[in-house]
């Protein structure tokens, strides 16, 4: 079978590998989509900092089963996707119920190998049924389900003043999820392109340019209060250090964006706004339970928020473009 595998950054090619054999107590996938993330463009970069090369990417997945047992709760040919945060079950993080911080945890794509090939074994117990759904949308549940997760990590509540730093796939489900919560949502990024798509294809309705007139915009939008609740969700250190003063006296801070740098706040700002500082890694099988929900109910807009699509294995030639026009794409999906 034929996988895009990142043998280091900037390198991406296409190789003949065996086709997985299916271990105890997993399923066999066929791959029909996958999502390309932001963590994929990192990993092209050389700027991901839980990654070993070479390394088949791919998180964001789905497809069908193709081989399974018969006691398993799956059948050939059910739609499927994929939890990518495989789990020890064992250490502190997973006996408190947070296996997507597992001490020990392997993503799919990033500490092993993922879902950019034709056929992947994965434990039965990291795959979801999606039925109702179509490939694009069982492919869109994981970055979602960050989102999903951020606003939960944050306890995003009605009547939340909420920012949401960075238009990206992140950023704009956690704008949804967050307005699904009763938030008045803002949403920033440095292209007036994608909160352009973000305002008039998403419905995102209050957004801002991150230029020299952005801090005024924030005083007048929130009679110089700031925001309860701020979201990053850019990858980009200096917009975190920067989010610190967008938080309002007793706000929170989540921090979505995971980056190599070391993060550095003033003290004094901090303590007398009692911030509360929240990492958000990932998300658990709650998150996607929700965003699986939401879909079939009709409430993410799924048809807008996908961009573009080509053949996977067109990857290596296509990946360049769409770094070049980042300010054009809000999620591009792989098909086989």
């Amino acid at each position: 079978m034929k996988a895009v595998i990142c043998e280091a950054p900037q390198s991406l090619g296409v190789d003949i590998r065996s086709k997985p054999e299916r271990r105890p107590d997993d399923l066999l996938i066929r791959i029909r989509r996958v999502g390309l993330c932001g963590t994929d463009y990192h990993i092209f970069a050389g700027n991901q900092p839980f990654l070993a090369y070479p390394r088949v990417m791919g998180h964001e997945l789905a497809g069908t089963v193709a081989e399974t047992d018969a006691r398993s709760a799956f059948r050939e040919g059910d739609l499927v996707t994929v939890n990518p945060y495989l789990s020890c079950g064992q250490c502190i993080a997973c006996r408190k119920g947070k296996p997507n911080c597992c001490v020990d945890i392997r993503v799919l794509g990033v500490h092993i190998d993922g879902g950019m090939t034709e056929y992947l074994s994965v434990p039965e117990s990291a795959v979801l049924a999606v039925d109702g759904l179509t490939y694009d949308q069982a492919a869109m549940v994981e970055f979602l389900s960050v989102g999903a997760h951020a606003v939960r990590r944050g306890q995003t509540q009605f009547g939340d003043r909420a920012l949401i730093v960075g238009a990206g796939p992140i950023g704009v489900g956690a704008a949804l999820f967050a307005a699904m919560s009763g938030a008045e949502v803002t949403l920033i990024d440095t292209s007036p392109q994608r909160l352009r798509y973000a305002r008039e294809r998403v419905g995102i309705s209050n957004t801002a340019v991150v230029d020299e007139g952005l801090e005024a915009y924030l005083v007048e939008r929130t009679d110089a209060e700031f925001f309860d609740i701020v979201f990053d969700c850019t990858g980009s250190a200096k917009a975190i250090e920067k989010g610190f003063g967008y938080v309002a006296h007793g706000g929170r801070y989540v921090l979505v964006s995971v980056v190599k740098d070391t993060i550095s706040f003033a003290d004094p700002e901090f303590h007398k706004r009692e911030m509360q500082l929240i990492g958000s890694r990932n998300a658990t099988s709650e998150d996607f339970a929700r965003v699986i929900s939401a879909i079939r109910d009709g409430l993410i807009p799924t048809d807008a928020l996908k961009t573009h699509s080509f053949p996977l294995f067109d990857l290596p030639s296509v990946i360049p473009d769409l770094i070049a026009n980042q300010g054009s794409v809000l999620k591009a999906i792989a098909e086989l």
